[in-house]
């Protein structure tokens, strides 16, 4: 039963990680990231009391380029309702990491943590706290001089965060369900880790999709300006950083990306439905397949209506569950 109660815990405390990775994108979306200008672990967790604490924080942000460039017009209100978003984000943040830490403590306590999961727990505690300074080394990069953060610092924050995601899902699985004979072959488990690394690299391309604010642009499919291959795809003077800094081949490189992860996931799900027995690693492989054509149909209604929140913020949630089919057929496998 202990053990159980463990493998819940890693299981809820994954679902929090989830909803983090969705409320960081909709702070993106909202342009709230750098409403919140300090860095206040202990004081930064309320917001701010009474009018005076408002119009001081208002003032920090009209210090930055943001504001002066960008949003020179924006009242007290509109700046109260980014800051939420802001606030909720790092709050929330701060929550996930007392429901790693506290139970930890307890369950460590009580001896209900094998010893080989110890280090793999000690692991996402260090995690975590690395990922705090990474998100504030991300909102510095759009403090200073940039209207915005960098489009490489917040890959970096969402890498991280999804390390953090698979480590916690991996190890539920591991309390939860335990090991089992290999099945479906080894070669669909090379496909399967293949296909899972591409769900994790498609959603990398997606974040530099967010940092250059690329989906505003190219408002069509499967066409971009008229053409499969957008104009100024490659330029000379850019070289490699393409790949990076080019909004036109930036949004090309996820797009077709996004197909190909989707047809893996249905490649995934015709092995599952072929060749794999009822149970549940081919009732995943099936459901995979589903979410990976809602995963492109949110794609593109996202980049069709130029970044409408709720389709976007969607599109977001799904890589992450898409993620997670990925992980737990491959545990299962």
């Amino acid at each position: 039963m202990t053990r159980r109660v463990v493998g819940w815990w890693l299981a809820l405390w994954a679902v929090l990680v989830l909803l983090l990775v969705v409320i960081g994108g909709i702070t993106r979306l909202t342009d709230s990231g750098l409403s919140i200008t300090e860095w206040r672990p202990i004081s930064g967790a309320l917001p701010p009391i009474g009018e005076a604490a408002w119009n001081e924080e208002f003032a920090k942000y009209r210090q930055i380029p943001e504001y002066r460039l960008v949003y020179p017009d924006m009242t007290l209100a509109g700046f109260k309702r980014i800051y939420l978003w802001e606030f909720v984000h790092r709050l929330w943040a701060r929550l996930v990491g007392a429901a790693l830490l506290i139970p930890l403590v307890v369950f460590w306590w009580k001896g209900a943590i094998a010893p080989p999961l110890r280090g793999r727990l000690v692991g996402l505690l260090v995690l975590m706290g690395c990922q705090g300074a990474l998100g504030w080394y991300m909102v510095r990069s759009g403090l200073s001089v940039r209207v915005d953060v960098s489009q490489y610092r917040l890959a970096a924050h969402l890498s991280l965060a999804l390390v953090i995601y698979a480590v916690a899902v991996w190890t539920a699985a591991d309390v939860l369900w335990g090991t089992r004979p290999a099945a479906g072959g080894s070669g669909f488990r090379r496909a399967v880790t293949v296909w899972t690394g591409l769900i994790f690299l498609t959603a990398m391309a997606g974040a530099f999709v967010a940092g250059l604010r690329a989906g505003k642009v190219f408002n069509e499919f499967p066409f971009m300006a008229g053409g499969l291959v957008p104009p100024g795809y490659w330029t000379g003077a850019l070289g490699w950083r393409n790949l990076f800094d080019n909004v036109a081949t930036v949004q090309f490189n996820h797009r077709w990306l996004g197909i190909t992860t989707a047809l893996g996931a249905l490649g995934v799900a015709f092995a599952g439905a072929r060749s794999l027995a009822a149970g549940r690693l081919r009732k995943l492989t099936l459901l995979a397949g589903g979410m990976a054509l809602l995963q492109v149909t949110l794609g593109i209604v996202t980049l069709l209506g130029s970044v409408p929140i709720p389709p976007a913020a969607s599109h977001q949630a799904g890589a992450v569950l898409l993620f997670t089919l990925g992980l737990l057929i491959r545990h299962e496998a």
